[in-house]
């Protein structure tokens, strides 16, 4: 590979390094060409890029990109794929159910991500990747936790509406007699 491609390489890696919020370092070393096929095509299926990529290029373009990703460079070592997703918990989900269906396969393993604005190394991390919530979960979360109060305010002014009409209805009968 010539010097040219190397830097055309580094320069791609860092655009979309700079323009992706997630970012997973893993490990494939051992899956066969079936088990990786499959991988590449449950990535593409849940919008999730998939590169393998050399350790030397990956750290120039870390050290060109313009977040901090200085502890992301430290793992490395070996074999190393990138999965760009713009769902932080959606490549750790991906893993997380590509290991269960292919129990006899010990890969993908999780080296290091970089989940909203967060570090996580190691593959003792999956659980606490695959629960983070995205942008949109929050929202959601938001969205009920605001819409609580207003529901308690008007089944209680509903139920209040049953409650005053019983009652005006039990004082015109007790005056009428």
């Amino acid at each position: 590979m010539t010097r040219e491609e190397k830097n055309n390489i580094i320069s791609d890696l860092t655009e979309q390094i700079n323009n992706s919020t997630h970012l997973y370092i893993t490990d494939t070393l051992g899956l066969n060409a079936d088990a990786t096929s499959d991988l590449r095509r449950k990535c593409f299926k849940n919008n999730i890029k998939l590169l393998v990529v050399k350790n030397t290029l990956l750290h120039n373009a870390l050290l060109k990109s313009t977040k901090n990703h200085d502890d992301l460079r430290g793992v490395l070592k070996g074999t190393t794929s990138v999965m760009f997703s713009e769902v932080g918990n959606a490549p750790a989900k991906l893993i997380q159910d590509f290991r269960q269906e292919n129990k006899e396969l010990e890969k993908p393993t999780i080296k290091a991500a970089y989940v909203e604005e967060s570090v996580y190394v190691g593959h003792d991390q999956l659980d606490a990747l695959v629960n983070v919530k995205s942008k949109d979960e929050l929202i959601g979360d938001l969205i009920l936790l605001l819409k609580s109060p207003i529901n308690n305010v008007i089944s209680q002014l509903n139920s209040g509406k049953h409650l005053l009409a019983g009652i005006t209805k039990t004082l015109s009968e007790r005056e009428e007699k």
